[in-house]
């Protein structure tokens, strides 16, 4: 039996699907609802309100352990980095600070792998019986096509980039080009890569283009995590290193951003443990 689908979304991707059953009711699938809660929305024919039908426990089950190790990555990491800025910022200068943010940024790998995965080993839709159903499960998959998948990729891949700086950053007698190259270059590129993840986190949870959804505890998620990626960018144009002069353009501004977008992270992992099966 043919069936009527209505997609929204943005662009190649969608993030919402509504369709006919074949007994004449409805089913509606959203992508990060899937993706983080398991759950897909349908309405039989007949029925007045609309119900939640969980994805099978073998789904359920993984979705909340990688959303848990995902929420505590993401808590413990922001907060590592935020004491390392405050040490930057108020410490003797020894290089305690690096070495803080590096063992933050182990946090951050973890938590931009978890996210990942649970991307990748979402419950997929059946759309005969209006249900989400477990697939086999994986470490990796290539689906740019989807923008969950996009999204937690890219996240993922910029914490690997932060890694790459803050490796790079417990080296010692570098030239002030070495520090541009090495230190802050992936450094612009990691806050890059999360300003677009982010992005598109935001047109995945609105179904097209960004809005405020004050009652959506994920857009809550996904606009704190946003908002930190920004402080994150102005903290690394802040920590450019004039050839000139061989001075940071503003040291506060870098410490201070650093600190203020490591804690955004931090709460928004907070929030995440509660966005949960």
């Amino acid at each position: 039996m043919s069936q009527t689908e209505r997609a929204e979304g943005a662009g190649p991707f969608t993030t919402r699907l509504t369709w006919r059953l074949m007994d004449g009711g409805t089913a509606v699938w959203e992508s990060r609802l899937a993706r983080k809660r398991g759950l897909l929305t349908v309405q039989a024919a007949g029925e007045l309100e609309p119900r939640s039908r969980r994805a099978d426990s073998v789904s359920v089950g993984r979705l909340r352990r990688l959303n848990a190790i995902a929420a505590g990555a993401f808590t413990v990491g922001g907060a590592v980095f935020a004491l390392g800025a405050g040490v930057a910022q108020f410490g003797s200068g020894d290089g305690t600070g690096a070495w803080i943010y590096f063992a933050g940024g182990l946090f951050f790998n973890t938590g931009g792998y978890a996210s990942l995965l649970q991307a990748i080993n979402a419950p997929r839709r059946d759309s005969g019986a209006g249900a989400l159903t477990a697939r086999s499960w994986r470490w990796w998959s290539y689906e740019p096509d989807r923008i969950d998948w996009l999204s937690t990729f890219l996240l993922f891949v910029g914490t690997l980039v932060f890694g790459i700086n803050l490796l790079n950053s417990l080296l010692q007698g570098l030239s002030v080009q070495q520090v541009n190259r090495l230190i802050w270059a992936p450094d612009m590129v990691g806050c890059i890569l999360f300003l677009v993840s982010g992005h598109l986190a935001l047109v995945e949870v609105c179904h097209g283009r960004p809005d405020v959804r004050l009652r959506d505890l994920g857009w809550w998620i996904v606009a704190i995590n946003q908002l930190g990626s920004v402080l994150f960018l102005g903290s690394a144009l802040a920590a450019f290193t004039r050839p000139a002069t061989g001075s940071v353009v503003n040291v506060d501004i870098a410490n201070w951003g650093t600190l203020t977008g490591a804690l955004c992270f931090s709460v928004g992992g907070v929030f995440q443990f509660f966005e949960r099966p």
